[in-house]
C-alpha cells in the first residue's frame, strides 16, 4: 500500500506539471482511446435497435462487465511485468497512473473558455465551451458559458482525478484500469437517448456506484481547500443542495465549488438530447458569471488538487 501511495504522489505531481502533451498524443493513441474503441466496437456489434429492449440491457451488462474484467486482467498484467524492472518498472507505473489523471489537461480546457470570452467575446466562448460540454453551446449566454465550464470543472475534479487516484490506491492497476473503462463507457453509452437507454444501463449505474465515494470526496477537499474559517456552513450548504442534482454524484462537486466561490450553478440546461429542468444549488450565490469567475474557480480546483495531493503524501508517510 505504501509503494503505491509513493506512485500516486508521484503521479499527482507530473500530471499537474506536465499534463497531456500534444506532441505525444499526435503521434500514439492515448489509451482512454483504445478504451472508447472496444466500447465502440461493443456497441455496434451487440446494441442492434432491432433487438428487444430487455435483450439489449442484457447484452450491455454482459459487454460492461467483459469490459471490466479485460481492463483489470490488463492492469494486473502490467503490474507483473512493472515488478520484474525494479526502480524502472516503478518510474514507468508512475508515468502510467499520471497519464489517467487529468489535473492540467482539465484546467487547460476550462482555462480556454476564460480565454475565449476574452479575446473572442460571447462566440469564442461558446466555441471553446463546446469542447468539454455536452450541453447545446448556442442556447447560453456569457454567464451561462462561464458556469458550464464552472460546472464541469467541478464535475471532472471527481471524475477525472480524485476517482481514478482512489481507484488505483485501492486497487493498484488494476482498479485504476477497470475505472477509466467504466468512466468511458459511461460517457459514450450511459445516456437516456433512444439508442443508449437500454444497453448503456448496466455502465450508467455502474458509474454512479464507482463515482459515490470520490465524489463526496472531493466536495470535501473542495470545501476544505475554500478555506477552515466558514467549512461547516459550507459542508451543511452542500449537503442540502447536492441531491438537488439529477446526478446521484455530480451535484457533490459541483455545489462544493458553488458555495466557494459564492456563485450559483446547476439549474436549467439544454444538452443535445435531453432538457435538465432543474432548481439551481446555492441559490443565494450570483448567476451572473465571467471569465473572472472561471479563474477564480480555477484557483479553487489547484487548492483542491494541492490538498489531495497532501492527503495522498502524508497516508503514503504513516503506510510506509
Amino acid at each position: 500500500m505504501g509503494e503505491t501511495l509513493i506512485i500516486l504522489f508521484a503521479a499527482l505531481v507530473v500530471d499537474r506539471l506536465v499534463g497531456d502533451p500534444d506532441w505525444l498524443w499526435r503521434r500514439v493513441p492515448h489509451p482512454v482511446v483504445g478504451f472508447g474503441r472496444l466500447i465502440g466496437w461493443a456497441d455496434a456489434r451487440f446494441n442492434d435497435p432491432a433487438t428487444a429492449e430487455r435483450q439489449r440491457e442484457k447484452y450491455g451488462f454482459i459487454a460492461i462487465a467483459a469490459l471490466l474484467v479485460g481492463a483489470a486482467v490488463l492492469g494486473s498484467l502490467m503490474d507483473d511485468v512493472l515488478e520484474g524492472w525494479g526502480g524502472l518498472g516503478l518510474v514507468a507505473e508512475t508515468l502510467i497512473v499520471a497519464v489517467f489523471l487529468a489535473q492540467k489537461s482539465l484546467a487547460d480546457h476550462v482555462g480556454a473558455v476564460a480565454r475565449g470570452l476574452r479575446g473572442g467575446g460571447l462566440e469564442g466562448g461558446r466555441r471553446a465551451v463546446a469542447q468539454i460540454v455536452g450541453r447545446d453551446p448556442e442556447t447560453l449566454d456569457e454567464a451561462g458559458v462561464s458556469r458550464a465550464a464552472i460546472e464541469t470543472l467541478a464535475e471532472n475534479a471527481s471524475d477525472g482525478v480524485v476517482a481514478p487516484a482512489f481507484w488505483y490506491a485501492v486497487f493498484g492497476l488494476p482498479g485504476l484500469f477497470a475505472y477509466k473503462m467504466l468512466n468511458t463507457a459511461d460517457s459514450m453509452i450511459g445516456h437516456r437517448t433512444e439508442r443508449h437507454r437500454a444497453f448503456g444501463r448496466a455502465s450508467a449505474r455502474l458509474d454512479d456506484l464507482g463515482n459515490w465515494l470520490p465524489a463526496r470526496l472531493t466536495a470535501l477537499l473542495i470545501v476544505i481547500a475554500g478555506g477552515w474559517s466558514a467549512f461547516r456552513t459550507r459542508w451543511d450548504l452542500v449537503m442540502r443542495d447536492a441531491k438537488l442534482h439529477r446526478s446521484p454524484n455530480a451535484g457533490w462537486p459541483e455545489s462544493a465549488m458553488a458555495v466557494v466561490t459564492g456563485l450559483s450553478l446547476g439549474g436549467p440546461r439544454v444538452y443535445r438530447d435531453d432538457v435538465a429542468d432543474e432548481p439551481f444549488m446555492n441559490d443565494a450565490g450570483r448567476k451572473d458569471a465571467g471569465p473572472d469567475d472561471i479563474d477564480a474557480a480555477l484557483v479553487t480546483f489547484w487548492r483542491t488538487m494541492t490538498a489531495l495531493t497532501a492527503v495522498v503524501g502524508v497516508l503514503a508517510v504513516l503506510a510506509g
